[in-house]
């Protein structure tokens, strides 16, 4: 089968289709979900979760990011990319064996985990399945239209049986397995389709070698940002009740939802600019960062903006009443979305693709020591808004570290990124919202549908009077472009 590369524009409306499908599926699901298994069971499965997701980045190693890189640098010859993919197979396969058995010796000697042995297995098919995905080689050859095709097939199941099985509180492992299903149930198809895209004849010669040092450098980097990112669950778990930890779960899949939205353009882009980086198009890498960095600005300001001062109904509609208690952790963590958007470029698209993985790795390292601190220290002053302050400033200290490494390209492109523009612009839009929403409406939902036309209507027509690019090529029709183009 031939590896036809689409163009970056392609790549985008695909993965932001997938990344609509990331928003809408647990909209449908999460306020059912919520109600069903309450604050508790929600905690048992977050908790459980958040374990294996250790086990399975260990297994993973570096290499979700770096057979990215690899792959796409070598993606014009089929026989290097074969190869290439074969010794990451390999250490791969090596590292999930080990781990797995970890795992299992972990479920039965560690008291919390044994409470609840049949969970933390449901979870633990997300490390074996993880490997035989291989979904990095996918994005190195940009196939991100059979990527999002096969994750809404996947998720669209997982809705049905969602309904269908999940009816009561003690159904939470049932909930397990059918998330287990929704993430890495494709795998298995992953796995099969490979031969139409590398071949599995043996080589001669495996330089594995080779792959090694900034595997582990990735890993490190992946186990350090792992730290900033479910630590907080996992010390919330030891530290207080399964309520604490199924109220900041609510907090982080809103949040991590509208992160998913803010990062849709950046995570396409890692393939493209690696590619970028071994041809020397360094025009072309830096045209692209630009508008990266602007895409999570546009997206994220107004995003932010907007939950944090409807985080009340938001919660209410997506979780229910028994979940109040996560409003003041949504809003602060919330604000955790702009700085990890820009991570997610700086550190990912930009110093990645250039091998200079290891300032992403001492930025995140930083992050890692900072949250595990402020959370010791955090957690037992305010419990869950604790946990989220904590993460929230390990954010922006990432972002600080990251803005100091990649200093010499983001100079290059610091006249056209646009920070205040689009700030000043999203506070605008809240003086209407505000004003609409002391209007009666019983409906949390009724308003949060009111309150948000009226807030991105009026942030979308304030760009376009603005004449905004990125609201520009949001819009990308003969009508918009015409005018806009009088810029």
């Amino acid at each position: 089968m031939e590896n036809k590369i689409h163009s970056v524009k392609y790549n985008f409306i695909m993965n932001f289709i997938l990344t609509t499908s990331n928003f809408l599926f647990p909209l449908i699901t999460f306020p059912y979900v919520s109600r069903v298994l309450l604050a508790e069971g929600n905690g048992k499965v977050a908790f459980a979760l958040s374990v294996s997701n250790y086990f399975m980045m260990v297994a993973s190693l570096g290499i979700p990011t770096y057979g990215v890189r690899a792959c796409a640098k070598v993606r014009d010859n089929k026989e290097e990319l074969s190869k290439t993919a074969q010794e990451i197979l390999l250490i791969n396969l090596a590292a999930t064996v080990l781990v797995t058995a970890t795992y299992v010796v972990c479920i039965f000697a560690v008291p919390k985990f044994a409470q609840d042995k049949t969970l933390f297995f449901i979870f633990g098919a997300n490390i074996v399945l993880n490997m035989f995905g291989a979904n990095w080689i996918y994005q190195a050859l940009e196939q991100y239209d059979y990527i999002t095709a096969r994750s809404i097939f996947f998720k669209a199941i997982s809705v049905v049986l969602m309904f269908a099985l999940v009816h009561q509180q003690t159904d939470y492992r049932i909930y397990a397995a059918i998330t287990v299903l929704s993430s890495v149930g494709s795998n298995v198809m992953n796995f099969v389709r490979l031969r139409k895209i590398i071949t599995f004849h043996r080589f001669e010669r495996y330089e594995i070698k080779k792959h090694l040092k900034p595997i582990f450098i990735l890993f490190a980097q992946s186990v350090t940002v792992s730290i900033y990112t479910n630590l907080d669950t996992v010390m919330l778990g030891f530290m207080k009740a399964d309520r604490d930890v199924g109220l900041y779960n609510a907090a982080v899949k809103i949040k991590n939802v509208l992160l998913s939205v803010v990062s849709s353009l950046g995570s396409v882009l890692l393939p493209r600019m690696s590619y970028y980086v071994k041809q020397g198009s360094k025009d072309k890498f830096i045209g692209l960062m630009a508008k990266a960095l602007n895409a999570v600005l546009f997206m994220g300001m107004p995003l932010v903006t907007y939950f944090v001062f409807e985080s009340r109904d938001a919660i209410l509609f997506l979780a229910g009443k028994d979940y109040l208690g996560a409003i003041a952790a949504m809003q602060i963590i919330t604000f955790a979305i702009v700085p990890n958007g820009l991570t997610g470029v700086l550190g990912v698209q930009v110093l990645t693709p250039l091998d200079k993985e290891r300032y992403v790795l001492y930025s995140v390292i930083v992050g890692a020591v900072s949250d595990f601190v402020l959370n010791l220290i955090m957690i037992p002053l305010w419990g869950v808004a604790g946990a989220a302050l904590a993460t929230t400033i390990a954010e922006f200290l990432v972002l600080i570290v990251q803005l100091i490494f990649a200093k010499q390209y983001v100079a290059e492109v610091r006249k056209d990124i646009h920070v205040f523009k689009y700030l000043i612009f999203a506070l605008i839009a809240l003086v209407p919202t505000v004003l609409v929403s002391r209007m009666n409406i019983g409906s949390s939902f009724v308003r949060l549908v009111i309150t948000a036309l009226v807030y991105f209507i009026v942030y979308g027509i304030a760009l376009i009077i603005n004449k905004d690019e990125m609201m520009y090529r949001a819009l990308d029709n003969k009508v918009t472009g015409r005018f806009l183009r009088r810029k």
